[in-house]
This record gives structure tokens, sequence and C-alpha cells, in this order.
């Protein structure tokens, strides 16, 4: 696993990506919505002439909406060979968090963020939860879903 990350933060929490999976850190993008999309699809954004879906981390970790008029930046991430935009508050530096343990998300850390992370850095100043962009994506079910999915059983 790599031990550098791109920190970022949501609702003053310290987050990170392993640097090997960011693809680059920009500004907050316009953004076109797409309508009946689960609540944490924030639209989609033209990353120099590619489509790209923004997520919006705040609601998929079930944080509050980021306060009006406040410009978010975006984490481009790599899934599956595609990017996909992480809508944050700010973003902080790339941390070598070194031979640092990574401690196991508490118990009481709700189940929907724990199942995010990949677990938790205790640094000098803060600790650095450390999240798996794969999980984070993981909802390809919730905007396709299959006949198979979507059957209800008496």
């Amino acid at each position: 696993m790599s031990s550098q990350f791109v920190t970022f933060t949501l609702a003053g929490v310290h987050y990170g990506i392993a640097m090997l999976r960011v693809q680059e850190v920009l500004r907050g993008q316009p953004r076109t919505t797409v309508p009946l999309a689960e609540p944490s699809v924030a639209g989609f954004i033209n990353l120099r002439g590619q489509v790209v879906l923004a997520i919006d981390l705040r609601t998929r970790l079930g944080l509050e909406p980021l306060a009006a008029g406040l410009e978010p930046m975006m984490v481009i991430v790599q899934v599956d060979g595609e990017p996909i935009s992480l809508v944050v508050d700010d973003v902080g530096d790339v941390i070598d968090v070194g031979g640092r343990p990574l401690d196991a998300p508490p118990d009481t850390m709700p189940t929907s963020m724990r199942e995010m992370m990949l677990g938790i850095y205790q640094l000098e100043d803060y600790l650095l939860l450390a999240l798996d962009p794969d999980r984070l994506t993981a909802f390809e079910a919730i905007l396709y879903p299959t006949p198979e999915s979507t059957r209800r059983t008496p």
C-alpha cells in the first residue's frame, strides 16, 4: 500500500486517498445535474473534453451539505481506469504516513462510513481517515439497477 496520501477536508475532518490513485486536483467546476440520480451524484463535469462523473463526498459520507457560497474543490481519482471527480471542501497537502500503523475505524463510527475506509492514521496534529476510492464509488447498482436487483420477494 502506498504511504503517500493526497489530503482533503470535509466538515473540518481530514481525509486522504493514496497518491497513486489521484490523477489531479481542481477548483470546483461547473456541473451538469443528472435527473433522478442517487443523491451523492453531483453531476457530470467536462474535464478537457472528457465527461467525468462527480460525486459529492459530503453526501456520500452522510454529512451536511457545504454552506452556500463556498467553492468546493475536486479530487480526480482513477477507478477501473476511468477518472471520477470527488467533490470536497478543501484540498490539503500530500503527506507521507511512513511506517505508521493503519488503525481500524472505531465501531462507534457509522457502518456506512467504515465500509468506505481503509483505516485511520494517527498523525502528530490530527487523525487522517484513509478512504478507498473503489468503495466510495461502488454504487453502480443504484445508478444502473438490473432486473434482479429491483425484483422484490414476497
